[in-house]
């Protein structure tokens, strides 16, 4: 394309340095933070009273801090459930079910141990354990029904793991309601509350989760950067079919990655439900706590699957969320802005993954000078 002179013209990178990558990431947030100011503008208020609110609620409350960082603990784990199969160019849309699965199957531990009417004898440790590893094996079961069918029947993992959730959301209402099993003594719409012995310990303030996420961003990097079996499932997410012909088995790597990713998804199900103070039982509030791990799933695209990356931008979104809610209240805002404000983060952010993949070339257009022509003398 010509514009006054000048020859534009869009070129395909074949790789991108992080700093650039990084570089990107942040203009389209201060992209994305002047849009939103016209929003503020419109309701009357300041916009730089605003984002002091917020990100100061966030990120500088000593209250506010610790919400943030419970937010960004489920978030993290959210993204982790849906980068691993993201890899092997597969969509876990299941997060919702399986977090509520893996909630579930904590809170199994304690009813069969006696806990919901009373203290648990058994040590403290031992309950956690048997609580996390619960929520890991269900989780991963709810995923590996979806890897199963894709990895034997090539049944399309968005279509399975959409339904699953809706079966989970059953299964919980079914356990929590009247007469349910896990039903509030108090018979509030809502599963027992946990007793103390059952309740994560705080280290500083906050769960003993936020170190599983430290951790699990250590392995899985360690996972796609150094071992074979990361190095088959970025193969397999690249080319299938190439990665057939060089010996990678398809249905392993379908339910590895969702056995994996259900996983982790059940672990964010414990954490926001067992572990986060204030909260230790399950809610039946779905589309709140679904629609959340999605935001998980827009941290691990935004970030393109780099698991150090994506904690920074689901610590972003964790704070966002946070903050958000905190001046709706204080300044009178409307409701639902700080949904708003992350979807339009989302959006901006999500726009300038154009530069990640394409190059703008701008070269002045050269005319070509016209040479004279030499006719012969016949005379």
């Amino acid at each position: 394309m010509t514009v006054a002179g000048y020859q534009i013209r869009l070129l395909r990178r074949t790789s991108l340095p992080g700093w650039k990558a990084a570089l990107f990431s942040i203009l389209a947030i201060v992209f994305g933070l002047l849009l939103f100011s016209l929003i503020f503008i419109q309701a009357g208020q300041s916009p730089r009273e605003v984002y002091k609110q917020i990100f100061g609620y966030a990120f500088f409350n000593a209250y506010g801090l610790r919400l943030s960082i419970n937010r960004f603990i489920f978030l993290a784990f959210a993204s982790y459930a849906f980068i691993i199969p993201y890899r092997a160019g597969l969509w876990n849309i299941g997060m919702p079910g399986q977090l509520y699965l893996g909630a579930l199957a904590a809170f199994g531990v304690v009813y069969l141990l006696g806990g919901k009417t009373g203290d648990l004898s058994m040590p403290q440790p031992l309950v956690l354990t048997l609580m996390v590893l619960a929520a890991l094996v269900a989780g991963a079961f709810m995923g590996g029904i979806a890897g199963f069918l894709k990895g034997k029947w090539n049944v399309n993992e968005i279509v399975v793991t959409m339904m699953l959730n809706f079966i989970a959301f059953n299964l919980v209402s079914f356990m929590i309601k009247d007469g349910g099993p896990f039903m509030n003594v108090g018979g509030r719409g809502e599963s027992f509350e946990l007793p103390e012995a059952a309740r994560a310990p705080l280290l500083a303030d906050f769960p003993y989760t936020l170190v599983l996420v430290f951790l699990l961003m250590i392995g899985i990097y360690l996972l796609f950067a150094r071992m074979s079996l990361g190095y088959q499932i970025r193969a397999f997410g690249k080319s299938p079919a190439a990665a057939r012909y060089a010996g990678i088995r398809p249905f392993r790597i379908s339910v590895l990655v969702f056995l994996m990713g259900g996983a982790l998804a059940g672990l964010a199900g414990y954490h926001y439900f067992a572990a986060v103070p204030g909260v230790y039982k399950i809610a039946r509030t779905y589309a709140y706590f679904g629609d959340l791990s999605f935001y998980g799933m827009i941290s691990g695209l935004i970030s393109l699957g780099n698991p150090i990356a994506t904690l920074l931008v689901a610590l972003l979104f964790g704070g966002l969320s946070i903050g958000g809610r905190s001046a709706q209240g204080k300044l009178h805002l409307g409701f639902g802005i700080d949904y708003a404000l992350m979807g339009m983060l989302m959006i901006s952010l999500v726009a300038f993954q154009f530069f990640y993949h394409y190059q703008i070339l701008i070269t002045k257009k050269t005319v070509p000078q016209s040479h004279p022509t030499m006719t012969e003398d016949l005379s």
